[in-house]
């Protein structure tokens, strides 16, 4: 593994992110995520996941220089299929899946948070869709999944300002379960992890799959139509400059086209 490690004790699977400096989810890491997710799902003797990252951050978000590699609307849908599908992967997951959050996580990263059973924060965390920032929009179904844990407004504040909340307002926006110091925070998390591993993997199981049923016709269709957006918006000449702004570090001047 280039970009994760991963190891299991006392039923515990923990998947570390290993990207410095901002954890940026790159194509290569999703795949090498997909690829853990394989290895533990047949692992009888995991019960839980948790994921975090390594460093400063949870994940700061997309890989924005991997962006300029891709030069059709078709690549840029296909890349945010992959992570869809993927994170609706993690969703439907037969075991649960936590997320412990520190730093950061914008983005993609918050996008892969999102897509996690469960959300355990440090309090001074940031977290936030700021795609709109670059004249972009998220491609990894958040779009759908925001507003579902927050309502429609805050979503539509989070995103439309591309300011991000801190772990406190996470908690108290629903987007989060709980926020701890972040000394505290794997400690809490694992805590809560060992408390899931002890319950029946059958009745586990069964808890996830009719979780999921809370996800309507009408996500997929949104999911379906932002992976279509995702890729028209990002062969615009907006889109263009935003991430060149953003490589460049100076703010965007964007003209509607």
């Amino acid at each position: 593994m280039e970009y994760l490690k991963w190891s299991y004790q006392d039923q515990i699977a923990t998947i570390t992110i290993e990207r410095p400096p901002a954890n940026a989810l790159s194509s290569g890491l999703l795949r090498e995520l997909s690829t853990v997710l394989d290895e533990i799902e047949p692992n009888r003797d995991i019960g839980v996941i948790v994921i975090h990252g390594e460093g400063r951050f949870f994940s700061a978000g997309a890989d924005i220089k991997e962006f300029t590699t891709v030069t059709s609307a078709e690549g840029f849908a296909n890349l945010g299929q992959y992570g869809q599908d993927l994170f609706d992967r993690m969703e439907k997951f037969p075991k649960p899946i936590i997320a412990a959050i520190h730093g950061a996580a914008l983005g993609g990263g918050l996008e892969l948070a999102m897509a996690c059973h469960i959300r355990y924060v440090s309090e001074n965390a940031k977290l936030g869709l700021p795609e709109l920032q670059l004249g972009l929009i998220p491609g990894f179904a958040g779009t759908q999944r925001l507003p579902k844990y927050v309502g429609v407004a805050r979503a539509a504040e989070m995103l439309f300002t591309s300011d991000p909340i801190s772990g406190l307002e996470a908690v108290q926006f629903g987007l989060a379960n709980r926020a701890f110091p972040e000394s505290q925070l794997l400690e809490e998390t694992y805590k809560l992890a060992g408390k899931i591993a002890k319950k029946s993997p059958g009745s586990i199981q069964a808890v996830i799959e009719l979780l999921n049923y809370a996800k309507t016709e009408e996500f997929y269709k949104g999911t379906e139509r932002e992976t279509e957006l995702f890729g028209e918006v990002f062969v615009s000449q907006d889109a263009k400059e935003g991430i060149q702004a953003f490589l460049e570090k100076r703010k965007p001047n964007f003209k509607g086209v």
